[in-house]
């Protein structure tokens, strides 16, 4: 077996690991970004422990056949592309990307998987939406805590009226 063939099988099989490791997978179209602005994109990826890599669509496809992901096919998965595989938080590349678009429109979102499920460019676009898992922590635990503290003044309220009767 020749060198160049085992190379492309060591990367299949690394894009395989990441495939099923991985919470989320996001797909964009990098062209026209400055190598500036690909280096800010990577820290702001590692930053949030996304990783950020480009691979050639056909190695790709071939590791997503591997683990069942047939929409990464010769149709969508096309041009130069990046991928982004979100570890920890599954929206985490989605916001990050939508921010960096922000500031950057040469950057295109393309599709990706979140939480074995495919999604276009529209509802990923959705998914960015979504605030961080701390945020969301945060305004659950504040939506718990009102009540038992309106509960708690309104009963200091009312001692403090029989007190003042009594008195």
């Amino acid at each position: 077996m020749s060198k160049a063939i085992q190379l492309k099988q060591q990367v299949v099989s690394e894009i395989v690991e990441k495939l099923q490791k991985s919470s989320s997978v996001i797909v964009v179209d990098y062209r026209g970004l400055t190598v500036e602005e690909v280096t800010e994109l990577r820290n702001k990826f590692r930053e949030a422990d996304v990783e950020y890599k480009v691979y050639k669509n056909t190695l790709v496809r071939r590791a997503a056949k591997e683990v069942g992901i047939s929409e990464f096919n010769e149709e969508l998965l096309v041009g130069p592309n990046a991928i982004a595989f979100g570890y920890e938080d599954p929206v985490a590349p989605a916001r990050i990307i939508s921010e960096f678009k922000k500031d950057h429109p040469n950057l295109e979102l393309k599709m990706g998987i979140v939480e074995g499920e495919f999604y276009d460019k529209d509802k990923i676009e959705e998914f960015a939406k979504i605030p961080p898992k701390e945020v969301l922590i945060a305004k659950l635990l504040g939506s718990l805590r009102a009540p038992m503290s309106n509960f708690v003044y309104l009963l200091d309220a009312l001692i403090k009226k029989q007190e003042g009767q009594e008195a």
